[in-house]
């Protein structure tokens, strides 16, 4: 059991040093802890406070940070019993392992499981009390540490009714502790199978070995979920599994779930930022085709890149959330309509400068045109067809095709570089961008 916690808090505290700005890893917990510099990190990380330490490794120092890190442990309510400066000096494996635990639990499975406490509504899981971990002042050492007490059984409680939760909604997968039920590695699939559906066969699962499923949930939760692995199938497959470490471990699937919860709320956000966004855009194109109907063609040009310039700035920040890879069956509701919205908006922007190409003077208008079916032409997919001479057939169309339209390709060039680009007034017809734009597409 010493053996197991030893590795699966070690791999734990490497998850969170990794966090670390510079980042730092431990090699051997008993050893590495000795110096305090590692407590002092982990402990930032979790806490999101600076902490006061001393730079060097001489004895006093190493004394002086871990009396910081403990210092600050009690500073936030925890009892340290039995946990000493020279015991963690020493490295006593049943101390290290203490204080280890101490921390997992109030920083991990703690701060996660007051997530649950009002869900599940149990009279032990007192909302108010694990908002305030330091309690009022006015309230009594003895009655502080009944309280406290109170809720480490209820953190663990509802933990575990969080994992149940998960498992009840594949079958009958019955799960009472942190300890055998899940030995046949069926709980972990479940749960990986709740946060994110079809990435694994539970009914696979009912008939293989406990070491294939528990290899499988590691794994993919690993691959997939980016879940540390803490646990081998060696460590949990046993008559009696340490339920410390695998406490650890559950722990980091709610604690996915809450992220993936706060993503997706992230998201809907963005969705009706975007929609807003969308709206306002859709409006201001429509106010502008109104108000640009009798202007020369040069002005309304001139407002449209005016127009996309503003909307291509803007849009930037919606991008993430207008481009997602997601296929339509993934898609919420809100994403679905947000998407109709963007296409819609697009349509609109194009089909306008269609029509402001259509409107060049002449004899612009005609090279534009040109250049439109050459463009298409060159773009157009070849047929994938299995008949070898019916393709090479259309094929040699389409070269006719395009050596016919490559016949105008002179005359259009001259039309272009010889055109006056002003009116009787002197003023320009065409906007210059207009004009160096059909000159590089050609």
């Amino acid at each position: 059991r010493e053996f197991t916690q030893k590795k699966t808090f070690t791999s734990w505290i490497n998850s969170i040093l990794a966090k670390h700005t510079p980042p730092s890893v431990i090699s051997d917990l008993y050893t590495d802890i000795q110096q305090g510099h590692l407590l002092l990190d982990l402990l930032e990380v979790l806490s999101g406070q600076h902490l006061p330490r001393e730079k060097g490794f001489n004895t006093f120092q190493c004394r002086s940070n871990i009396e910081n890190a403990l210092t600050f442990l009690k500073s936030r309510s925890l009892k340290l019993i039995n946990i000493h400066v020279a015991d963690i000096i020493e490295g006593k494996p049943s101390i290290v392992l203490g204080l280890i635990w101490t921390i997992i639990f109030h920083f991990h499975i703690e701060e996660l499981a007051r997530t649950l406490a009002c869900t599940y509504s149990q009279p032990s899981l007192d909302c108010s009390s694990a908002v305030d971990s330091s309690l009022k002042a006015s309230r009594s050492a003895k009655k502080s540490a009944k309280i406290k007490e109170r809720w480490k059984i209820s953190a663990t409680k509802a933990l575990l009714l969080w994992a149940k939760e998960q498992c009840s909604l594949h079958g009958s997968i019955n799960v009472t502790d942190f300890k055998s039920s899940w030995r046949s590695g069926v709980p972990f699939l479940a749960i990986i199978q709740n946060l994110r559906p079809g990435l694994v066969d539970l009914e696979k699962a009912k008939v293989r070995s406990n070491k294939e499923n528990l290899k499988d949930a590691f794994r993919i939760a690993e691959l997939e979920l980016s879940i540390p692995r803490l646990l081998e199938p060696e460590d949990v497959d046993i008559m009696n599994p340490d339920e410390k470490s695998i406490m650890t471990y559950v722990a980091q699937f709610l604690q996915y779930s809450r992220n993936l919860r706060q993503s997706e709320e992230d998201t809907q956000e963005k969705v009706r930022e975007a929609m807003s966004w969308l709206a306002a855009q859709e409006e201001k194109l429509t106010k502008l085709l109104v108000d640009t109907e009798n202007e020369t063609h040069y002005q309304k040009y001139k407002e449209m890149m005016s127009f996309m310039e503003a909307f291509n700035q803007e849009k930037k920040t919606f991008l993430p959330v207008l481009s997602s890879k997601r296929n339509e069956a993934e898609l919420s509701e809100g994403q679905q309509q947000m998407r109709e919205e963007w296409d819609k908006l697009i349509a609109q922007i194009n089909e306008w400068k269609a029509k402001l190409d259509q409107m060049l003077p002449s004899p612009l208008d005609s090279v534009e045109a040109w250049l439109q079916e050459v463009e298409y032409l060159q773009a157009e997919d070849l047929p994938d067809l299995q008949d070898p001479f019916k393709a090479m057939f259309i094929f040699r169309e389409m070269i006719v095709t395009f050596k016919g339209l490559m016949g105008c390709f002179d005359s259009h060039l001259d039309t272009l570089q010889s055109f006056k680009n002003e009116d009787e007034k002197n003023m320009p017809l065409v906007l210059p961008e207009k004009l160096e734009e059909m000159k590089r597409r050609l």
